[in-house]
């Protein structure tokens, strides 16, 4: 039987890091829509687009890799795509047109997903039980620390080298990930652990995990928190400088700063999950969740929304989203034990999916109105909710 690899600090650390490929791809690069939209003569829709297509293909991805990985292991699968996503970083600074940009947006979508479900598989292979939530706690504080440094170096670099060295930097940010990814992460499935290549075995696999209601309702659970953040992200840029007139490098501070709250909310998680469980923190996140959403929406529709409340909602809405996603996907991975590569493929897939459909929608009303945006946070919190509390009832034992 081969040794498995030990879950360290350090492995954390650098996994949290490569799953923090889409908050690194999405945030560094917000505050430069306006320009985006202004040098390549296009809409915000279009713009807003560059966002969609990167989650479409993060979905499809993760769809792919996720089970091969059940095959062939984790660590090649992950090197392979991580070399690729930082070949396409550097393309993409060079750009020439919004249709090129979308096109090369959408191949970094797919091949980043590798560092998003395998940095989840592998956590997943080496730990158990409550300890996995701990793990998936600390990917995901570390991961959100992509939130927290990406908007200010984004805005930093937009204000010294405009839209295409912000493009640049987040290029060289993809080629540090690959290097220590190649240097620190070690094969965590061992060979007499894989399942087999064969398209029945995939098959088998998605159907047991599609017909299995407690691993679907906390994969809801999951999907539903993360597109509540997602359209906040998607919408920010035009609400904070369209609507309440924040300066580029303003925004990126504001939004950073909401960030720390996604930071702050795993590592209280990590720290009490093993005392409190899961469940009841995943409660404490749909809770923290509606607030900041609820919020929001009601000064929206007042019209009283102002910058220093944009900025608390947000808090609020980021702090829950980040307790929401950790629980419920440890929740969700821990009733997929037989395909965590498949399961954590088809969470990841279900997540993205919805987040780029959902990312032009709340710019489809206009880029001068945060109505879109208030409504499409608050439906995904309620959702979240209701996933939630199913969630909890199908983990109760069966009435004689």
């Amino acid at each position: 039987m081969t040794t498995r690899p030990r879950l360290t600090p350090l492995l954390l650390g650098v996994l949290g890091f490569t799953s923090a490929v889409s908050p690194l791809a999405t945030d560094m690069y917000l505050a430069s829509f306006g320009s985006i939209q202004h040098d390549l003569a296009t809409t915000a829709s279009m713009v807003q687009l560059t966002l969609s297509v990167f989650f479409l293909g993060n979905a499809a991805g993760q769809l792919l890799i996720g089970p091969l990985s059940d095959s062939f292991g984790r660590r090649r699968l992950l090197l392979g795509s991580l070399s690729l996503y930082a070949l396409l970083g550097v393309a993409l600074a060079f750009t020439p047109s919004i249709e090129v940009f979308i096109a090369l947006r959408l191949l970094l979508g797919f091949t980043g997903a590798a560092g998003i479900v395998l940095a989840r598989a592998i956590a997943a292979d080496l730990s158990e039980g409550e300890t996995a939530v701990k793990a998936l706690s600390v990917i995901s504080m570390v991961g959100g620390l992509g939130p927290l440094v990406a908007p200010p170096i984004g805005g930093l670099t937009h204000e010294l080298w405009g839209w295409r060295g912000t493009l640049a930097t987040l290029a060289a940010v993809s080629v540090v990930m690959l290097v220590l990814a190649w240097a620190l992460i070690p094969e965590s499935l061992p060979r007499e652990l894989r399942r087999p290549a064969r398209p029945g075995a995939t098959f088998t696999a998605f159907g047991s995990l599609i017909i299995a209601p407690r691993y679907m309702l906390f994969v809801l659970t999951f999907v539903a928190g993360f597109s509540a953040m997602i359209a906040y992200i998607a919408a920010s840029p035009f609400v904070a400088q369209q609507v309440l007139g924040m300066p580029p490098l303003l925004y990126a501070l504001g939004f950073a700063t909401s960030g720390t709250a996604l930071v702050l909310g795993n590592i209280v998680n990590a720290r009490i999950a093993e005392r409190v469980g899961p469940t009841r923190m995943l409660g404490v996140g749909v809770l923290l969740l509606l607030l900041g959403t609820g919020g929001m929406l009601a000064l929206v529709l007042t019209g009283t929304l102002a910058i220093w409340s944009f900025i608390s909602c947000a808090f609020l809405l980021t702090a829950g989203a980040g307790v929401t996603m950790s629980n419920a996907s440890a929740l969700a991975l821990a009733a997929a034990a037989h395909a965590r590569g498949f399961g954590a493929a088809l969470m990841g897939s279900l997540q993205f999916t919805l987040g780029g459909l959902l990312a032009p929608l709340v710019g489809a009303w206009g880029d001068d109105t945060a109505v879109p945006m208030g409504v499409a946070i608050f439906s995904a919190a309620c959702l979240a909710t209701i996933f939630a509390v199913l969630g909890f009832r199908s983990l109760r034992p069966a009435q004689p």
